[in-house]
């Protein structure tokens, strides 16, 4: 075996291991769903709309799921059952591509962007500065510069927070004092990281959902002031979901979407849930990119998302080498 496959493999192990819950509830219920039956008829589906519904794939993503799956019966009068984990498979697998960009490496940053700046946002409690300082370490640890810009300015916990992980995964921070303007503080990082030669800028953000119309002219503001250093900056803007409040991350996605362009996603708390099928909806719904996926506490607990591999643990397979 390659180094490159060991390190594929002990990825996947991890992914596996982070995604049990998630995998324990949907096997057990579909198990059930299809005990007895041979063919995929109308109580075979209707079980499946509800599994899908449960484990938070949302109503709309799971009503298409199952259309296609309709279809395809339809079209092949003899798909059994034994055939249906590898129908869903497939259909959940094409549903994870549709958002432009998907199977892109994130951790490969453009050459001709540097510094590549990313604008994190997203509401307090969802693990927004761990991610923030779990993406610090997988820069670095791959020979990029690295630095962060504490552009929460309203509470002086999440700076506090950023700080700790700073020093921990020994990459240099921007700070100002409690209330100063977010703005300003993104501008200052961006001016040092540009003098400092960075490769990497991450510039944390409020972390409340409150009016759309304030929300959208904070984020405008500290955009807008970063373009003036770096004219196309942010060239990245990561909206942090949180897997276990399942419905509702998606709510926050569309509320965020609504007030500024949100491009990239991260998911976090995979480890912590069985509904991690909230990833589909979110990939369905959204048709935003998902980067990345936290699935523990360790530093090193933050991923690339890979839809393949994503699908691959969920129906407990061994990924094609």
């Amino acid at each position: 075996m390659g180094i490159l496959s060991f390190f594929k493999k002990d990825t996947q192990n991890e992914l596996d291991k982070g995604l049990q819950k998630t995998k324990e509830s949907f096997f057990q219920k579909i198990s059930r769903a299809i005990v007895g039956k041979s063919t995929i008829d109308d109580d075979v589906l209707d079980n499946l709309e509800e599994i899908l519904i449960s484990s938070d794939v949302g109503v709309d993503t799971t009503l298409k799921i199952i259309d296609r799956i309709n279809a395809r019966v339809a079209k092949d009068k003899y798909l059994g059952t034994k055939e249906l984990n590898n129908i869903l498979r497939e259909e959940i697998s094409d549903m994870l591509a549709l958002s432009p960009n998907q199977d892109a490496d994130p951790f490969t940053l453009p050459a001709d962007k540097k510094p590549y700046v990313i604008m994190v946002v997203g509401v307090n409690g969802v693990g927004k500065t761990t991610t923030i300082g779990k993406l610090a370490y997988k820069f670095k640890s791959m020979n990029y510069k690295v630095m962060l810009g504490a552009a929460d300015t309203f509470r002086a916990a999440a700076v506090d927070q950023l700080k700790i992980w700073s020093q921990r995964v020994d990459v240099p921070i921007v700070t100002q004092n409690m209330g100063a303007d977010p703005a300003a503080v993104a501008y200052d990082t961006l001016n040092s990281a540009i003098a400092k030669q960075m490769d990497v800028v991450i510039i944390d953000t409020a972390g409340r959902l409150h009016n759309r119309i304030n929300l959208m002219n904070e984020l405008t503001k500290i955009k807008n002031v970063m373009s003036k250093l770096i004219p196309d900056a942010p060239h990245e803007i990561l909206l942090v979901l949180d897997a276990t409040t399942g419905q509702n991350a998606i709510e926050q996605a569309k509320q965020f979407s609504a007030a500024t362009n949100i491009n990239a996603l991260a998911v976090t708390k995979l480890d912590g849930t069985a509904k991690g099928g909230v990833v589909i909806g979110i990939s369905d719904s959204l048709q935003i990119p998902i980067k990345y996926i936290g699935i523990g506490e360790k530093t090193e607990d933050l991923q690339a998302f890979n839809r393949i591999d994503f699908v691959h643990s969920i129906f407990d397979e061994t990924p094609l080498q």
